[in-house]
């Protein structure tokens, strides 16, 4: 795919000394990173999606505070000033007059996700999403007895589509509920607002309700402000949103986000239903989230335009040195999906970059949770979310071993 020239990309130096353009691979792999220490050292790992990049400074400094105040139960029936904050959020993205017994927070979006389809299904149900798609989507239908009616999207030659056709084809009188990944994991899109009405429609004409994971929202490129798929007052009272702050913050340590809904006996039915499977949020990240929203904005501004130079890097160079591989820049998160599928050794991709280039990437058959109605083999996502050189590095060894022309 055509992208950008390498020296068209200027590496961002927001300061000189920004900690973003300056890693130390040593330092990243300390005992508690799962990300940098799961494969050998020499390994560069670019597969489970955390960032490499610090923490921002304002939240450190909340954290700090908040360890003087003591760690008995925080606010666990709800945090007032979580939830306003939540509630100020979410009104930019188009959930306008969320009442504030419609915000309830959780340990994580995949808890909500699982809670979702135990409360809104039973087993045996159908459950609808669009493939390839973050694999704790189709853990969720699998692990709980429901049955996943899938739909692959279609590689336009320009970016990935949603296919209207097969949506409708794999719908069912049992089908109960659709899975919305927006913005998508793996492929990065945020779906426009034509694609969100269409979506809208579709739900509505077939009665279903609707989880949206929106948890990469934060990280979009977009020029136009991101819509939520439950900005539309007709979708309001079938839709639970999820969110959080872990992926544009780089708190995924601190486990918690928050299911919304404008119906306020919807987020009370999910609750009763996983009763106390559930767990709660910590002390430490209810203040971390607070202080995200209400002081992360420039750190997070200027962590999403290094995260853009790094895309338009990987794309130009992909343009230039890998031309067979196909790609199609991300609007939003910071993981590319690359077909690779035109490589003689697409078969084993994963372990050749391993083994060979000494790059751990997120290999594309996880993505799908049955290979006969979708086969991801050859295709991987990528993490690019860390320094411009790390990146470069492991670029550079990935081309060394597949080879710029493939026959």
């Amino acid at each position: 795919m055509t992208g950008p020239n390498l020296s068209e990309v200027p590496e961002v130096e927001l300061d000189g000394t920004d900690s973003r353009s300056h890693l130390d691979p040593a330092a990243l792999r300390h005992p508690d990173s799962l990300k940098w220490t799961l494969y050998d050292e020499g390994v560069i790992p670019m597969w489970v999606a955390d960032m490499d990049y610090p923490v921002a400074p304002v939240i450190l400094a909340a954290l700090q505070g908040r360890l003087t105040r003591g760690l008995g139960y925080p606010q666990l029936m709800g945090d007032p000033l979580l939830t306003r904050l939540i509630q100020e959020k979410a009104a930019t993205q188009g959930l306008t007059d969320l009442p504030a017994d419609g915000v309830a927070l959780l340990p994580g979006v995949v808890p909500g996700i699982f809670a979702a389809v135990h409360a809104l299904t039973a087993p045996g149900d159908g459950v609808l999403t669009m493939l390839p798609v973050y694999h704790p989507f189709h853990l969720s239908i699998n692990d709980q007895r429901r049955v996943v009616q899938a739909a692959a999207l279609i590689d336009s030659g320009t970016r990935w589509e949603i296919d209207w056709e097969a949506l409708e084809g794999a719908v069912t009188p049992s089908t109960r509920l659709m899975l919305l990944c927006h913005p998508h994991n793996p492929t990065g899109r945020v779906w426009d607002a034509e694609e969100l009405d269409r979506l809208r429609d579709f739900a509505l004409r077939h009665n279903l309700y609707v989880c949206s994971d929106e948890l990469h929202a934060d990280l979009s490129y977009a020029e136009a402000p991101f819509q939520s798929f439950a900005a539309d007052p007709r979708v309001r009272g079938r839709t639970v949103t999820l969110t959080g702050p872990c992926k544009a913050f780089n708190t995924a340590g601190l486990g918690i986000g928050a299911m919304l809904s404008h119906d306020p006996a919807l987020i009370k039915h999910l609750k009763t239903a996983v009763g106390g499977l559930m767990g709660h949020p910590s002390a430490l990240s209810i203040t971390m989230w607070q202080a995200a929203l209400q002081e992360g904005a420039p750190w997070l501004a200027e962590t999403v335009a290094y995260l853009c130079g790094n895309r338009d890097f990987l794309q130009a160079f992909l343009a230039e040195r890998l031309p067979w591989v196909k790609s199609y820049p991300v609007e939003s998160t910071y993981l590319a999906w690359l077909d690779l599928r035109a490589h003689p050794q697409a078969g084993e991709i994963q372990q050749v970059l391993l083994e060979q280039a000494r790059v751990a990437i997120h290999n594309g058959p996880v993505f799908a949770p049955d290979p006969q109605k979708a086969d991801y083999q050859g295709f991987i996502r990528v993490n690019f979310a860390t320094s411009r050189a790390l990146l470069a590095e492991a670029l550079e060894r990935m081309a060394g071993v597949l080879g710029g022309e493939v026959e």
